[in-house]
């Protein structure tokens, strides 16, 4: 698994898009790195897993795909890693 941060949403940010594409979709995990990292456009605030979301509409972007989609992978893919219900 690899997981992203609201780091992958900033501007300068162009190397961790592209690795966020080469991850294969059933691998691919995001996450708050609260209190830090805050997703544009909430940079320079303290993050709060709330802000996920951001950070899913900006790895969907990168990715070409649809940002529900991706949160409901997501989730399952974490689901699947940490053993969840």
């Amino acid at each position: 698994y690899c997981s992203f941060a609201g780091n992958v949403t900033y501007g300068s940010a162009d190397a961790l898009r592209e690795a966020a594409r080469a991850v294969p979709g059933d691998r691919l995990l995001v996450e708050t790195d609260s209190p830090y990292l805050s997703p544009k456009p909430l940079r320079g605030r303290r993050n709060e897993p709330a802000n996920v979301v951001h950070t899913v509409a900006g790895l969907a972007a990168a990715r070409g795909e649809d940002a529900a989609e991706l949160g409901e992978r997501t989730a399952a893919n974490a689901r699947a890693a940490f053993g969840l219900q």
